[in-house]
């Protein structure tokens, strides 16, 4: 992916990050296609055929779906530094993530919320209506759709704002990072083997669900949302210290299969808790377990497919480079599929097999169709879908075609 921080070329090239980067986006997007259909979990819109035992599956992910997400863009970062400074990194960064956004929230987002305030009952009108007030600015009555309050929404894009200001945050702090006792601390977290790299890791993050969960819950809008910036920084900090460090990752390989274990031991744990005791039992002890046990899970979930993904994904796929070409594109455009395929299906009352099997098929299809048909092929697209705006075989073609002039004149 040319938008999300990518790794080195050439001979030091991890081809694991890469394709790690692609399935964690993929898992993302059946995720969101679950969300449809996940009994008793608020969404955009949902079907009539929402099914509760959906619910297990979905919590096998969501503690650690995203978590994941910032750690590979931390790794990705460490690749990406080594080839300039904290300015020129910031002005990529700035240049890379802030026109998809930008554009996201005026063109691909907005169906969504019509969509939404249409199932809703808080809009009527049509869409060129609705955009006529969505683009005012204001805000629109209450529940109308996720960002109302606000009167414009970013939806699943929030991933890039908060992306970019870790990424920011990280080029200011660069000095510090770089110092004698930052360089300490990096090869501490770095050195960690076995029990300690299973636990220690997690004692910061379970502290801070433990302190912030409640009185901050999940909002996605970058300026009240501590608790998931709480666990989303050190993970994006940690894939940063992780780098392509090669005992760490050496030592991920050696624990693969414990880990495994761990993985469904943590599992258990955290859906004992969660059925048990859970997390309002008004027990400061029950909520302090329930929070280690979260996190806890979460880390070693991350942990495994790290270190899995070591072992059988760090060589050169023949659908890697395309795939991670076009996985931002499919990042952009996924969610507005599956809202407008899901909304238009429902009036067919299909059942609850075709239904869902078709509304992945449109998902799946209009990403592609799109991306490949359009994003790909109209170069100024491209950035506003976090492409660079030549291919880079037509860059290569170009780099060849001087050469070759320069050598003949």
């Amino acid at each position: 992916m040319t938008s999300f921080p990518v790794p080195a070329h050439g001979r030091s090239r991890r081809h694991d990050i890469d394709a790690l980067r692609v399935l964690a986006f993929a898992v993302l997007i059946l995720y969101h296609t679950g969300m449809f259909y996940v009994a008793d979990w608020g969404w955009h819109i949902k079907s009539a055929y929402a099914a509760e035992w959906l619910q297990w599956p979905m919590l096998l992910v969501n503690p650690w779906r995203m978590s994941l997400l910032f750690l590979i863009s931390g790794l990705a970062v460490n690749f990406l530094l080594r080839g300039t400074g904290g300015a020129g990194f910031a002005r990529d960064r700035l240049k890379r993530l802030l026109p998809p956004l930008l554009f996201g929230m005026a063109v691909v987002v907005p169906p969504q919320a019509y969509l939404q305030a249409v199932s809703n009952g808080a809009f009527e009108g049509n869409y060129l209506q609705f955009l006529l007030h969505y683009f005012t600015f204001r805000p629109w009555p209450p529940g109308a759709f996720d960002g109302s309050d606000i009167g414009i929404t970013w939806n699943h894009l929030w991933y890039l704002p908060y992306l970019l200001a870790y990424s920011l945050l990280l080029a200011a702090l660069l000095p510090l990072l770089g110092s004698r006792a930052g360089h300490a601390l990096r090869d501490w977290f770095r050195g960690l083997r076995g029990l300690r790299l299973w636990l220690l890791p997690v004692l910061p993050v379970a502290a801070a669900t433990w302190l912030l969960a409640g009185r901050f819950p999940s909002t996605h809008d970058l300026i009240h949302d501590w608790h998931n910036h709480a666990i989303y920084l050190p993970m994006f900090l940690f894939g940063y210290w992780i780098g392509a460090d090669a005992g760490l990752w050496a030592e991920l390989r050696r624990c693969r299969w414990w880990l495994l274990g761990a993985a469904v031991a943590t599992f258990a744990a955290f859906l004992a808790l969660l059925v048990g005791t859970g997390p309002d039992s008004g027990s400061e002890f029950a909520w302090a377990a329930y929070a280690f046990a979260r996190r806890l899970n979460s880390w070693t979930w991350i942990l495994l497919v790290l270190a899995w993904g070591h072992h059988l994904l760090n060589r050169p796929f023949r659908w890697l480079p395309y795939a991670s070409q076009a996985v931002y594109p499919w990042y952009v455009l996924h969610q507005t599929i599956t809202v407008a395929a899901g909304y238009s299906l429902a009036k067919l009352s299909l059942g609850p097999v075709a239904e869902p099997l078709l509304v992945i098929a449109i998902t799946v299809a209009g990403c592609l169709l799109v991306t490949e048909y359009l994003v790909r092929r109209v170069r100024v697209l491209r950035p506003l879908f976090g492409m660079k705006t030549a291919a880079p075989a037509a860059a290569a073609r170009r780099c060849a075609d001087t050469r070759l002039r320069v050598e003949q004149s």
